[in-house]
């Protein structure tokens, strides 16, 4: 058995009671390490409130190698344990393909998304976020890319609104912080963003404010997404007022 399990967004404590129940059933639990990670807790933190030796997996070895996670799923009960939800990214979907054909039973226990998590604490409407998009370094692709600016004008000829992850250097382990790429946006289209810092976490942030003024502004340690809101409802405009402390006289423009 392959039992793709959902860390959540922050800590060792994030994950759901069945997830943690599936964890301490398992004979090998493996933590995937290069799609996101856990700001709030470190392998040895899962190590010790799972009482599990938590086998860490970078993208060579479940992109390229992963037949030891197969094989231990085929000879016992394995765990493959993913910051937010395990199916979100399509090389999870391939690890669960990849196991089916080996007649390996699987099975998935949700976490929540970032996504989610993003439309809860802003008030924003789930059904209303278009694709998302990332925002690299702009040291790495000479400034914003085009397709960030366009998959945004794409969402919001939708009527969608845009969820903006950004850029992990986990090799420098550097992250990109919101006032950066809030200030890149603002060069394209000065309009409403919504920062949405450390979600999981004890105490999340959300900030909404014109990208400019957004991009004068420290929102602490990572991680960080943006939004940029299409029009906007009214329960919105209330919503980003009341959680984001958004400008009324901007939400009246949006």
């Amino acid at each position: 058995m392959l039992t793709f399990v959902g860390l959540g967004l922050y800590d060792e404590r994030s994950v759901t009671q069945r997830g943690a129940d599936a964890i301490a059933s398992s004979d090998r639990a493996f933590v995937e390490t290069y799609t996101s990670r856990l700001m709030g807790a470190t392998i040895a933190d899962l190590d010790a409130a799972h009482d599990r030796s938590f086998e860490p997996c970078d993208r060579d070895r479940v992109e390229r190698n992963p037949d030891p996670i197969l094989d231990a799923a085929a000879d016992g009960d394995a765990v493959f344990c993913v910051v937010g939800d395990p199916m979100i990214a399509t090389t999870h979907v391939d690890l669960r393909l990849r196991a089916i054909d080996r007649d390996i039973e699987t099975r998935v226990i949700h976490g929540t998304t970032a996504q989610t998590a993003a439309s809860s604490l802003t008030g924003l409407q789930n059904y209303r976020f278009g694709p998302a998009t990332t925002i690299p370094f702009p040291e790495t692709h000479d400034g914003l890319p085009d397709s960030v600016t366009d998959r945004i004008a794409e969402n919001r000829a939708r009527d969608c609104h845009t969820l903006a992850f950004l850029d992990i250097d986990r090799a420098n382990d550097r992250y990109l912080r919101a006032d950066r790429a809030a200030g890149l946006l603002a060069e394209a289209d000065d309009g409403l963003g919504v920062v949405v810092a450390r979600a999981g976490s004890p105490e999340p942030l959300v900030d909404a404010d014109r990208l400019s003024a957004l991009a004068d502004r420290s929102f602490g340690d990572p991680l960080h997404m943006l939004v940029v809101p299409a029009a906007l409802h009214p329960l919105e405009r209330d919503a980003l007022e009341a959680l984001g402390d958004a400008p009324a006289d901007l939400l009246e423009s949006e």
